[in-house]
């Protein structure tokens, strides 16, 4: 599954882009993915929406 890494600029790209809804900010002003709503874009996309959204490509598996 992906995560989100600390070099994280919190620019919020890749919550608007996730078609499951599955990236939330935290209190901390952190993004980070729902494990269980992460389908990482399988048989939506080629590949997931976070990870080419990313401007830092800070969101690895």
């Amino acid at each position: 599954m992906y995560q989100i890494t600390t070099e994280c600029l919190n620019c919020g790209a890749c919550e608007l882009e996730c078609p499951n809804n599955a990236i939330y900010e935290s209190k901390e002003n952190r993004y980070f993915i729902v494990q269980d709503k992460c389908t990482e874009c399988i048989g939506k996309y080629e590949k997931p929406k976070c990870v080419e959204v990313c401007p830092v490509n800070c969101i690895k598996k």
